[in-house]
């Protein structure tokens, strides 16, 4: 396993992470038992990065059972401020952060974090959305350095809400926060182009996320594959034909076995291959997942030939989270809202 230093806190963090999405059940059924497996399994083979949050169901106390019977050394622990709305909008049109982490809501959520995970402290603590026209200080971020000064945080962050990683930027260059969350893969190279780079100039640790496009660049995807009703990639595959993923994906493959062991391998160095992301971070509660991802970080880096190659050849940049938060009944709402606001009728 290889290893970074996380920003300013001076600690070592394995750079593929545990992304405990997964234990929420946000990808259909799985069986609690395996999931804590595979955390452990994460952990015995190296792994020390855990990213959970508020908004992701039972995964906190999952998590935290598996902490209860791992007897190694505590791996670094990274949650998220569930943000509050009645609907998906928030993560879509920017909202007033009054209404979206309402004063007390971050230190609430703190302390049940802590509860669930049964620690004292977390490594990190993320906003789980910012919008830039919140600016870069209020008291939600002084609420954030309260923790931080009590010890029950040790740094700070944010987990941007889709594929525009660059509305972090404002926080970054104005030194208010120790990380970001940003979405980055195979796919959508665009983060190497400004945020990694910037990032890189202010000490601000990279969590990439969605590394594997929700599974899709693994090749598990066929024309006529379920989806559980709780899952939602069911709508996140359903932004275009099913056929024309497909065929992008089936593009990649003639980069393995050469420079991968599998498509979910190579889909992984490519995102490790620029020394600017701090850590990569995918799904793991099913434990051949964890296996196989841990495997990718002992295969020999990218080559820069083929780097290039998939960055400029096999880009494909588009926003798959229309469906999810750009619900019908969200926009209604949301169109109503901002009628009412007009005096429109």
């Amino acid at each position: 396993m290889q290893y970074n230093e996380f920003a300013r806190t001076g600690k070592q963090v394995a750079r593929i992470g545990y992304g405990a999405m997964g234990l929420g059940g946000a990808f259909g059924s799985f069986d609690e038992a395996e999931g804590i497996r595979s955390v452990l399994t994460y952990l015995e083979r190296g792994g020390n990065f855990i990213d959970t949050a508020r908004h992701y169901g039972k995964s906190e106390e999952i998590l935290g059972k598996a902490l209860a019977q791992w007897k190694g050394e505590r791996p670094f622990l990274a949650s998220k401020i569930q943000s509050h709305g009645p609907d998906n909008t928030r993560w879509c049109l920017p909202p007033a952060v009054e209404e979206t982490f309402p004063r007390h809501l971050i230190r609430q959520n703190t302390e049940d974090s802590l509860r669930r995970l049964g620690v004292d402290s977390l490594d990190l603590m993320q906003l789980h959305l910012y919008w830039p026209t919140w600016g870069t200080s209020g008291y939600w971020l002084d609420e954030l350095l309260t923790l931080k000064a009590e010890g029950k945080i040790e740094a700070i962050g944010v987990s941007m809400p889709d594929c525009r990683a660059d509305l972090c930027l404002p926080l970054v260059m104005a030194g208010a926060v120790d990380a970001v969350q940003i979405i980055y893969n195979l796919f959508d190279p665009t983060p190497l182009d400004c945020v990694i780079p910037i990032c890189q100039q202010h000490n601000v640790a990279i969590i990439a996320r969605c590394v594997l496009d929700e599974g899709g660049l693994t090749g598990f995807l066929t024309e006529d594959l379920a989806f559980e009703p709780q899952d939602f990639r069911q709508t996140f595959f359903g932004e275009v034909p099913r056929t024309q993923y497909i065929e992008r994906v089936d593009a990649l493959k003639e980069f393995v076995p050469q420079h991968a062991g599998s498509l979910a391998k190579l889909a992984l160095k490519f995102v490790l291959k620029h020394p600017g992301v701090t850590t990569a971070i995918s799904s793991m509660h099913i434990e051949r997942f964890a296996i196989e991802n841990m495997e990718a970080a002992a295969e020999p880096p990218l080559s820069d030939e083929a780097f290039y190659e998939l960055r400029t050849r096999h880009r494909w940049v588009r926003n798959f989270y229309t469906k999810k938060y750009w619900q019908q009944n969200d926009l209604d709402a949301a169109n109503a809202v901002e009628a009412a606001q007009h005096g429109q009728s």
